[in-house]
Formats: structure tokens, C-alpha cells, sequence
């Protein structure tokens, strides 16, 4: 059975910050409410995403993976990771402010949870009036002030506040103290973990459960990066046609595609698969004599063993992800 681009059922996440943009913006078909988090692409187990198109309908990223190896993740993606998917690929819609959090290094994630760390991008698709994200400090901390101001309820008080708008891109390394505050609608690229530490939530209740949720400032502690940085939006320019890149790191590359009319992508030089997260308008793949439709809010995986592609749209953009 030959490789084709295939597409996802997506996993659907509660939260108690969710909205219902993932709904009403990006035409995801859900009954619940306060929806936060749409996995577009997910191995991570119990939560994994089914294949919804063609011959592999059904199947699971796993599957897969251990019958094509190489041909499906590229070989040195298979050597690195085997049967793993390294990347959570998600949409995520915050009607109210996410917590403060953190994320582990791979290092210690794997000591403490046997799980990759958790870099991480956001690429913003929707932004209500004033809506921010906060994105690490403004002011150098070290263990004792910070502990000083999770005492005094004033952590708020020295991260950095940045007010954003569609188009706008953080890379969040593991260690950087982050949250998606309300009114923002993203697209996520993260390594496959599930491992959040939350430092500050606004004392507020979870009406599912009754309680506040719990907080994990002894395990965020040495993990914590408490300088300032220079910037953290990252800088990019976009040529039409072309791939622009956004971010590059050791987990993941992101580029943005600008696609007016008709592009060939050729794949042949890449040992990865690809994945297509469509941020703006509507697009066609073709592969081979097929075409695979890529709306608004949707995302499509290429196989490694899938070389070219053309791709067709009046105006539309795509987030192209590999490693």
C-alpha cells in the first residue's frame, strides 16, 4: 500500500479557559463546551489521533510508524525516535487567561517522567482587541525574589506582557515562564509531552471539579530560565511562494508558505516528514493525479517517502513543520 497525505481526527480538549472559536473560527465539529485545545496530530497515549482519509483510515501514527519506519517519519527522524512521533501538533483557543507555567528540559523530563521535554512555537491566528501573551520576565529574577513575588501575588508584576495580533510568532523554549492570555486563538508545535508545571493560576475554581487546580512551584523551581531576554517575538519576513522560516531549533523547523496560485515543493533533499497546519485561506495539494483539500483551521502529515507536492490556492497560508 503506497504512502498519500493523510489527515486526522482531532482530539478535542476540555479546559477551563476554553472558548468556542476552535468551533465558530476554525469549523471544528464538537458538542461540548469550553473547548481549549483541538490535537490535530497526536501520539500521545490515549489521546491519539486517527487517521480520517483514504486506505489508512483508522490507523494511528504507532502503526504506522513501526510498518514504514523511515519511509514515513525519514530515516534519521525513525534512528532518532523510533516507533515515537516526536511533535504534538494543536490549536488552542483561550477564552480566559491560560496559568503561569513552565515546561521541563529533556533531561529532566525523562528523569522525572520518562517523557520528552517540551519546546515548544506559537503562531497566532486570531486575536481579540488588547490580547496578550506573556512570555518570560521583564526583570532579572533568581529563586529567592521569584519566590518573594509567588508569596506577595505579584509574579504578574515582572513578566513580560506583549499585547499581539494574527501573524505574531514566539518560539518558547523549556525553562521560559509563559501563558496565552484571553482572546487568542494559536496554532502550537510542540514536542510530543504532555508535562506542564503550573506556577500561578488566579486563585481561580474549576466549575467542573469544584477546586482550584493544583500547583507545581517545588517541581518548576530549578527549571525556571529567570533572565531577561533581548526579544521574544521572533522576527520574519514573508515572500509569496516561497518558504519563510520562522523558527528553527532542534525539535522542529517551522516555516510560513504564502501561497498565491501554484507551488511545487520538492522534498526530494529532506529526510523528515512534513506536516501542513493551514492558518489563512483554503489550499489544494495534489499528489500524484489526487487532490487533498486543506481548509481553514485543518492539518495534513506528508510521509517522508512523498518527495513532491504541488500546492494550489487563491491566497492562502500554511505553517510547513519538520524536523
Amino acid at each position: 500500500m503506497s504512502l498519500y497525505p493523510l489527515k486526522f481526527q482531532p482530539v478535542y480538549k476540555y479546559r477551563i479557559w476554553g472558548g468556542n472559536k476552535l468551533k465558530t473560527i476554525l469549523n471544528k465539529n464538537y458538542d461540548a463546551d469550553c473547548i481549549g485545545e483541538s490535537w490535530e496530530i497526536s501520539d500521545v497515549k490515549g489521546d491519539e489521533t486517527p487517521i480520517l482519509n483514504g486506505e489508512f483510515s483508522g490507523e494511528l501514527l504507532s502503526t504506522l510508524i513501526h510498518k514504514y519506519k523511515g519511509d514515513f517519519v525519514g530515516n534519521s527522524v525513525y534512528e532518532a525516535f523510533g516507533d515515537e512521533f516526536p511533535l504534538l501538533i494543536k490549536y488552542i483557543d483561550a477564552k480566559t487567561p491560560l496559568s503561569i507555567q513552565v515546561h521541563p528540559s529533556n533531561e529532566i523530563a525523562k528523569q522525572r517522567h520518562n517523557s520528552f521535554g517540551k519546546n515548544e512555537m506559537w503562531y497566532v491566528m486570531q486575536a481579540d482587541k488588547h490580547a496578550e501573551l506573556i512570555v518570560g520576565f521583564d526583570e532579572d529574577l533568581n529563586e529567592e525574589t521569584y519566590k518573594e513575588h509567588l508569596k506577595n501575588n505579584t509574579i504578574l508584576n515582572v513578566m513580560h506582557h506583549e499585547i499581539v495580533a494574527k501573524g505574531d510568532t514566539f518560539y518558547i523554549p523549556t525553562g521560559r515562564v509563559h501563558a496565552i492570555g484571553a482572546g487568542v486563538l494559536l496554532a502550537e508545535i510542540q514536542q510530543t509531552s504532555d508535562i506542564t508545571y503550573r506556577i500561578y493560576d488566579y486563585d481561580r475554581v474549576d466549575s467542573k471539579t469544584g477546586e482550584k487546580r493544583a500547583l507545581h512551584n517545588e517541581l518548576a523551581m530549578d527549571v525556571i530560565d529567570y533572565k531577561v531576554h533581548n526579544a521574544y517575538k521572533s522576527e520574519y519576513q514573508v515572500e509569496v511562494n516561497q518558504s519563510n522560516k520562522l523558527v528553527t531549533s532542534p525539535y522542529f523547523t517551522t516555516n510560513i508558505i504564502h501561497i498565491k496560485g501554484q507551488l511545487v515543493k520538492d522534498y526530494t533533499s529532506l529526510d523528515s516528514f512534513v506536516i501542513y497546519m493551514c492558518v489563512e485561506g483554503n489550499a489544494e495539494i495534489k499528489y500524484y493525479n489526487d487532490l487533498y483539500e486543506l481548509s481553514f483551521g485543518q492539518t495534513m502529515l506528508l510521509p517522508a517517502a512523498i518527495n513532491q507536492v504541488e500546492i494550489f490556492a487563491e491566497d492562502a497560508k500554511l505553517l510547513e513543520v519538520y524536523l
